[in-house]
């Protein structure tokens, strides 16, 4: 009887120790940071990348804008987004816009891990992400999500400047307060990421507020995507640090 009752309690004192592996394994899992892992989405998705790769390939490209819908809808027509503003100021310059609608942090790091990037020498990579990662990552999060894409772009095109935009401010009706403070948070930490020289930090956000300190439809009709008077107070703001690291004139 003694035998068994201590053949019990270590069955017993096995199954706590089990236990506490897979609950250690559940905590380290859960926190692992999504925002840092490549991931790929739809396959209507991977075909546009491929067709931005075969873009990379075809086209000479001097400035190169990276990151989600806000950089995606400069391309599409106005007056709702950006295409005259971009045709104005941008295509003249042998520009290319790499932004794709739903992209978060981990599929720009996807994109260029498969090849977006590969063989390209642009003068200035514009860069903003991160805004759709706030529902789901923390700030501090994000933040590594972005130091990742930099790191990346780095390798892929050493000689290129990096334009690091802070994320935009965003107040749609299904933002959680958390979602409407990170951008403030992201950029309190990506500031630190430039050295004024091969990496540098622009935050516009100002442009974009009203007195309130909110956006306003005239600006961004569903409080986070710019409209034409949008992307032209984009233009705005940042061009003249645009065009300095370009090495020409406004």
């Amino acid at each position: 009887m003694k035998k068994l009752t201590s053949l019990f309690s270590l069955a017993a004192a096995s199954f706590v120790i089990l236990c506490g592996t897979n609950s250690f394994a559940q905590d380290a899992n859960s926190s692992a940071n999504s925002a840092i892992i490549p991931e790929p989405r739809s396959a209507s998705w991977v075909t546009r990348h491929e067709g931005l790769v075969q873009e990379a390939k075809s086209e000479q490209i001097d400035l190169l804008f990276m990151g989600d819908s806000i950089t995606d809808f400069w391309r599409r027509s106005g007056p709702r987004y950006g295409t005259n503003i971009w045709s104005k100021y941008y295509a003249p310059l042998h520009a290319a816009d790499f932004g794709i609608s739903g992209d978060r942090t981990e599929h720009v790091i996807w994109r260029i891990d498969h090849g977006e990037l590969d063989g390209l020498h642009p003068k200035v990579v514009v860069l903003m992400i991160g805004t759709n990662n706030s529902r789901t990552n923390s700030p501090e999060q994000i933040a590594e999500g972005i130091k990742v894409i930099i790191g990346k772009i780095q390798e892929k095109c050493p000689t290129s400047k990096i334009l690091l935009l802070g994320v935009f401010p965003r107040n749609t009706v299904k933002d959680t307060p958390a979602q409407i403070e990170a951008p403030a948070k992201i950029n309190d930490i990506i500031s630190k990421f430039a050295d004024g020289k091969q990496i540098v930090y622009l935050n516009i956000n100002d442009a974009f507020l009203g007195p309130d300190g909110k956006v306003p439809a005239d600006i961004m009709p569903d409080f986070l995507h710019p409209n034409e008077h949008g992307y032209q107070l984009w233009a705005d703001a940042m061009n003249p640090t645009l065009f300095q690291m370009m090495g020409i004139s406004p």
